[in-house]
Parts: C-alpha cells; sequence; structure tokens
C-alpha cells in the first residue's frame, strides 16, 4: 500500500502490452468488483458511510456511486468500440458528477447497479476476442486507447476505489 491517500494502491501505470494471461487476470478483476466493494462498505454506519476517505477527498458514499457512474460509462465505451471503428467517446466530469444528488443516495443502489453492469460487463469481456482488445477508442483529452489498456485500466480503477475504502477503514480502526 503506498503512502498517499490518493493512490493506495499506487497511480495507474499503462501497459505496453498485454497477455491473454494479464488480460484473463484483469477481467477476473472486473468480475469480483461487486463483491469487494460490498464488502468494503458492509457494517459501515451513515457517519462512516459520509466520511471522505482522504482530506479534501470524497464519501465513501461518494466512492460508491462514482464506481457506478464510471463503470458504466467504461461499458458504454467498450461496446462502442466493438461496433465502431475508432469512436470518440464523451468524457464526464467525475467531480461534478459526485456532487449531484444522486450521489447522497444509499449506495446500496449504486451497488445493485455495479452487479448488473459488471455482469454484463464481464460477459462482454470473456466473449471478446483476440484481435478485439486491440481495437481502439479516441478520448478527447487522452488520445486512442486500445481496449487491452481499457481492461488494465478499469481493472485498477476496481482496486483503486476499493482500497480508498479499505484504507479508510483500516486508519480508522472500523
Amino acid at each position: 500500500m503506498s503512502e498517499d491517500l490518493r493512490y493506495p494502491i499506487g497511480d495507474f501505470e499503462m501497459p505496453s502490452a498485454s497477455s491473454a494471461k494479464e488480460r484473463t487476470e484483469w477481467i477476473s478483476t472486473i468480475r469480483d468488483l461487486p463483491g469487494k466493494i460490498a464488502a468494503s462498505i458492509d457494517g459501515l454506519s451513515e457517519e462512516q458511510l459520509d466520511t471522505p476517505y482522504r482530506p479534501g477527498g470524497w464519501t465513501v458514499r461518494q466512492v460508491v456511486h462514482h464506481v457506478a457512474d464510471s463503470h458504466l460509462n467504461a461499458y458504454c465505451r467498450f461496446k462502442l468500440a466493438l461496433t465502431e471503428d475508432n469512436p470518440t467517446i464523451k468524457p464526464y466530469d467525475e467531480k461534478e458528477w459526485a456532487e449531484l444528488s444522486d450521489s447522497s443516495m444509499d449506495p446500496s443502489v449504486s451497488l445493485q447497479l455495479i452487479d448488473s453492469v459488471h455482469s454484463r460487463f464481464t460477459n462482454l469481456l470473456e466473449n471478446m476476442s483476440e484481435s478485439d482488445f486491440s481495437r481502439t477508442l479516441n478520448h478527447p483529452e487522452t488520445g486512442d486507447w486500445e481496449l487491452s489498456n481499457m481492461l488494465a485500466l478499469y481493472s485498477w480503477h476496481s482496486r483503486h476505489h476499493t482500497a480508498h475504502i479499505d484504507s479508510l477503514r483500516e486508519r480508522n480502526g472500523w
């Protein structure tokens, strides 16, 4: 674990290449996220859910809702890249989204969404061909991405935000 509360598992490192074995591991992380994030918030009180994972950071509740927002977008981005030639995706302001009223709802709503999206996302990922992982999309802020690298990113993202919650629990003895 990193000492930097923003990046408890370290910053994302873009892989130079990926193997089928690595992609299988990343897909497994995507598959396992719903249970892991649910376990991370299990038993937390309303006050604990409304505690920022770091000074100036999102609350645990906002983190859960952010993961639902982000991974719903990821699933759609993969589908676009699999059905269009290098589509340009729409970025969104995740900080602004975290301030909208739906990010103050009970996190169980987003846990259900994460579970459903990840069920479909995992099915999609497990049925992609080797060449599908080379398909690309264009992010207007960061350029072209191969789907293999997007998979690595969302695997990291899954572990990253779960670690925010788990490290907060550890630091606070929850």
